[in-house]
């Protein structure tokens, strides 16, 4: 699946996007068939009035001034403002609609890519950087939005008109025009050379600028490690080069985008002043009438006008396609952890049991490195076990294969004897509560990341998840209470508080297995004492996974597994364990020599 993530969505620098992959957006605009109707009418009727012009002012340099007529002079005039009338309506209205679809086709796109994304299994993000991606999903909706409402209702209108210049050409002068059709190809072959290695470089410039997105976020989301080391003017150095690199790959493409534009022009005015030249000659002569060279030039104007402009939206046409090509490809893309068609669903409450079976894993990204190797064990209902071992030993691996942010190589895992591939991932996760090492919380209130676990809970609920977290206490100290934001990732609070806080969270979870993933660690010895309390009544009721250092988190569990090398070498409770005198032991003791 990555093989394919990278081939399709990391820009080549030998890639051709091509204008065919909008076609990949045509089941968004099939939603709104109202509006993609007006909008080509409005291109239509927009198209076929600027195409009516020339022939209204033919008539009125032959019979209006030749004739002498003023009747007939008005009259056209008139015509020429009902045309022109139109002509601005259903301009105006192909603006409007062209915008409205644009806006909405990206909308509708960035959720269906933002859904897709939040489903991928951790493989995916272990290889590409979430940053990255949200900073290239935004530039591509970007050329797509204004591909949708500009250049591609543009590029139409100018199709529209060149094509229908060209055989109104061919009826004012099949003469002349044979001329411009011989010159055609004398344009368009240099454009469309030229227009491709316009197209690489603005690839080129687009992964520049993802590079020094990506690499800015993180800057800014790890700025105080950043301070911390002193490290500002190497990050601003390193930033500066990147925005110059991106500077001078945007001024490469600008340049060859100006130098397509310029020959573009040249190639087509020169060929429309030539074939003029000719043909003032045959006014000369008599073999065409002054509002019949009149005519056959505005529509040679129209025509080379048209096909210029088409030269100009054609690369962003092409970059807004390679756009699409990326973000579609996300939507192509399957999770490597996949639900299966038909699946179960927990419908009654569950008890609890959770067993391993043979259960081998290594992470994709080391495929290699084998982090756990056959583990056999089973949880009973109610049950507090805690998992210890050295960094490393697979230890939160456990509970993510719980999870299903992977699944095993080998081997199965059961949830009250139902195999846990055979349930719904939605209704999977709703029977666990996790506490991890790192608090994910977000920047917004401190009841919005508590309620975070169970959206819409009343106030009162979580204030009570946050008293039995030892959390309403430091709460209350803040001047706006549960309304106070945290910054991003919690940044302006401490270790210990944002450790309380995700426990406030699972508590308000009420799911029936609890996983503790160094959950206290951040804690100093008073507000650890507390917490404990609270987990100690909370764990009564509830099957739970402990992972701890601290002997004080784990020694009151009913079992203890002991990991090493991947592989469960002890199992038994504290007591027990110290008496056998083995791994256990040794993690023990070291333990408490570091604390005397």
């Amino acid at each position: 699946m990555l093989q394919e993530f990278d081939k399709k969505i990391k820009t080549d620098k030998t890639s051709k996007p091509k204008t065919h992959s909008l076609l990949s957006l045509m089941p968004y605009l099939r939603r709104y068939p109202v509006m993609v109707a007006l909008s080509l009418g409005a291109l239509l009727i927009a198209a076929l009035s600027t195409l009516v012009l020339p022939f209204a002012i033919r008539l009125v340099i032959d019979q209006g001034f030749v004739g002498r007529d003023e009747t007939l002079i008005d009259g056209y005039f008139q015509l020429l403002l009902g045309i022109v009338t139109i002509l601005a309506m259903a301009s105006a209205l192909r603006f409007y609609c062209a915008y409205w679809l644009g806006e909405r086709l990206v909308a509708d796109l960035k959720r269906d890519v933002f859904q897709k994304l939040i489903s991928f299994s951790g493989a995916f993000y272990d290889q590409n950087h979430s940053g990255e991606i949200m900073s290239r999903m935004a530039a591509d909706t970007t050329l797509i939005n204004t591909a949708i409402r500009a250049n591609v209702s543009q590029a139409l209108r100018n199709m529209l008109v060149f094509i229908g210049g060209l055989v109104m050409m061919v009826v004012s002068s099949p003469s002349l025009s044979f001329m411009v059709i011989c010159a055609i190809p004398i344009v368009v072959l240099p454009l469309v050379f030229y227009g491709r290695l316009v197209r690489r470089l603005s690839g080129k410039a687009q992964d520049v600028l993802a590079d020094l997105n990506q690499y800015g976020s993180e800057a800014l989301l790890n700025v105080r490690t950043v301070q911390a080391f002193g490290a500002q003017r190497h990050v601003i150095e390193k930033f500066s080069n990147s925005n110059e690199q991106a500077v001078d790959a945007g001024l490469v493409r600008t340049k060859a985008r100006a130098a397509l534009t310029a020959i573009a022009i040249f190639l087509v005015m020169a060929s429309i002043v030539f074939i003029l030249w000719y043909g003032a000659h045959d006014v000369m002569t008599g073999a065409m009438s002054p509002g019949a060279l009149v005519q056959f030039m505005l529509y040679a104007v129209f025509a080379g006008g048209a096909m210029g402009a088409l030269s100009e939206v054609w690369g962003e046409v092409a970059q807004a396609a390679g756009a699409a090509d990326r973000l579609t490809a996300f939507l192509d893309l399957t999770s490597q952890v996949k639900e299966k068609q038909a699946v179960k669903k927990f419908d009654d409450e569950v008890r609890g049991q959770v067993s391993f079976s043979d259960v081998s894993f290594s992470y994709p990204t080391r495929p290699e490195n084998l982090v756990l190797d056959g583990i056999n064990f089973t949880v009973n209902p109610g049950e507090q076990v805690a998992i210890v071992g050295g960094s490393g030993t697979g230890k939160s691996t456990l509970l993510q294969l719980l999870l299903r942010f992977y699944d095993p190589d080998e081997g199965q895992i059961q949830l009250d004897g139902v195999p846990i591939e055979n349930v719904s991932l939605d209704n999977l996760r709703a029977q666990f509560a996790l506490v991890p090492q790192e608090p994910a919380l977000f920047d917004a209130s401190v009841y919005d990341n508590i309620a975070f676990a169970r959206p819409g809970a009343s106030k009162e609920s979580v204030i009570k998840a946050a008293k039995a977290a030892q959390a309403d206490e430091f709460i209350n100290r803040f001047d706006k209470g549960y309304d106070t934001f945290v910054g991003e990732g919690g940044q302006s609070l401490s270790g210990g508080q944002r450790q309380r806080l995700a426990l406030a969270r699972a508590i308000l979870h009420e799911a029936p297995i609890l996983l503790l993933d160094e959950a206290t660690s951040a804690l100093d010895a008073q507000n650890e004492e507390k917490v404990q309390t609270a987990l100690q009544e909370l764990m009564a009721e509830r099957t739970s996974f402990i992972i701890a250092h601290r002997l004080s988190t784990v020694m009151k569990a009913d079992r203890i597994l002991v990991l090493d090398q991947g592989r469960i070498v002890e199992e038994g409770t504290h007591a027990a364990l110290m008496e056998q005198g083995g791994v256990y032991a040794k993690l023990a003791q070291t333990q408490l020599q570091a604390d005397g």
